[in-house]
């Protein structure tokens, strides 16, 4: 067989780096389970309307067709976001989901747009979001602010700025500049990391509006704060209307919320030129990002006050989805992020002589039944060999079976520090540390 070639805009990770992407989704999966969150997991497929219905987005659908079949397509693709399935999932459960409906879902999604650094055919996503019937409390904006702050503070990442805004806000702002087109507004002023702030005048102009009013909306959108400071920076603006001072109050509350995650190494900010161009959010907006990924956010997201409606409820909700492969693969590429070993094992018992395989096996099953990684040495080898089997693997500790001599005992070797000792299998812990692969993070290759 020839050797296959790789396909672009679909990453596979060797071990250790795979061991990385699990560490994260198990903090991520303590976290939102901390807070409440179910699980769910919807299926891989959704009726090609469904996918569709957002605007143009056929381009990016994976459309499932059997090989041999008759018809052009089945009207099915895969899924490219988790929000679409969503939508569908609250419809055809409502009747049996508790409201407000709190739900984390991590999954692959598939899109079929242009590979590169950031942007995959395939990859993973984790979104959180709560749900509403006909009415969802402003509290829950605060609460999936504070949740996935909080998951990503705790996450050993390069700096991650969480940046928020209010879709109330900067409405209410425009309409107070007595501009009628809003969406059409937000959608220039959503493409200032693509275009700058000279693009984005250009944008405005070109939806009418006039001079002054450009320049009060590009005011708008250079106002960022860690607090509630930007509340005055605003009012100095002078635009008055109902819609903003809601935004404003919305605004304060989410900033003040976030707050306490912050730490050196993750940041909330109030960043005003965040738009979020979709025409149905309402509310809170979310975009998070690194200074490793450039422009690239990482995560996104905010308030929809109909995620979807069967005719006699509405679900209103609000939710981010954080992009796991878009967030890792690009610093796992640079050597930015890896584990300390390559293998969950924790423990190499060690085979004395393929007569004791059996004494060896029993001590791997006892480490096994309290927790602890472990797997038998594949032969029976001078230990020195053994050891270094063990090193290559990236293994801490060889455990040495003591046989049926009396007098002796097993002893267990931390191959790091050359430190060995007595040890037996019914009661020995390694550090905490030690029982799974941990995420180091390196410097730029």
């Amino acid at each position: 067989m020839a050797r296959p070639g790789s396909l672009s805009g679909f990453p596979e990770f060797l071990p250790s780096q795979r061991a990385v992407e699990l560490a994260v989704i198990d903090a991520l999966r303590e976290t939102f389970e901390l807070h409440g969150f179910g699980s769910i997991e919807t299926r891989s497929v959704e009726q090609l309307d469904q996918l569709l219905r957002k605007g143009d987005t056929s381009h990016e659908v994976y459309v499932l067709r059997r090989l041999h079949a008759e018809d052009s397509d089945s009207g099915l693709g895969l899924h490219f976001d988790l929000t679409v399935p969503l939508a569908r999932y609250v419809l055809e459960h409502a009747s049996r989901l508790e409201f407000p409906f709190r739900r984390y879902q991590i999954q692959r999604c598939w899109r079929g747009e242009r590979p590169q650094e950031g942007r995959y055919r395939e990859f993973t996503q984790a979104d959180i979001d709560i749900i509403g019937r006909d009415v969802l409390s402003a509290d829950a904006d605060v609460e999936v602010t504070t949740v996935m702050a909080e998951a990503l503070s705790r996450l050993p990442l390069p700096p991650v700025t969480l940046q928020i805004n209010n879709r109330k806000l900067i409405e209410g702002f425009y309409l107070g500049l007595g501009i009628d087109d809003t969406a059409a507004v937000m959608r220039a002023v959503d493409k200032l990391d693509k275009v700058g702030p000279d693009g984005v005048l250009g944008l405005l102009a070109a939806a009418g509006l006039s001079t002054a009013q450009s320049g009060a909306c590009a005011a708008l959108a250079q106002i960022r704060a860690n607090d509630t400071s930007f509340t005055d920076s605003v009012t100095r603006l002078g635009i008055t209307h109902p819609l903003l001072d809601e935004g404003l109050q919305e605004l304060a509350t989410a900033m003040a919320a976030a707050a306490p995650t912050n730490t050196d190494t993750f940041t909330v900010v109030a960043d005003l030129s965040i738009a979020r161009g979709l025409d149905y959010y309402t509310g809170t907006v979310f975009e998070g990002r690194t200074a490793e990924h450039g422009s690239l956010s990482i995560c996104a997201g905010g308030r929809y006050d109909a995620l979807a409606s069967d005719g006699r409820s509405t679900y209103p909700g609000v939710g981010i989805s954080l992009g796991i492969t878009r967030l890792l693969a690009p610093l796992i590429a640079r050597g930015l992020l890896d584990t300390d070993r390559s293998v969950p094992s924790c423990v190499l018992v060690a085979l004395p002589s393929e007569d004791s395989r059996p004494l060896s096996l029993d001590v791997a099953r006892r480490l096994r039944a309290r927790g602890i990684p472990t797997e038998l040495a594949p032969s029976a080898a001078r230990y020195g060999k053994q050891i270094r089997h063990a090193e290559r693997r990236g293994i801490p500790y060889v455990w040495f079976p003591a046989g049926d001599e009396p007098g002796t005992s097993d002893e267990v070797k931390d191959i790091r520090s050359g430190v060995q000792q007595p040890a037996d299998a019914s009661s020995w812990l390694p550090p905490a540390r030690d029982l799974r692969p941990q995420i180091v993070r390196g410097k730029s290759t």
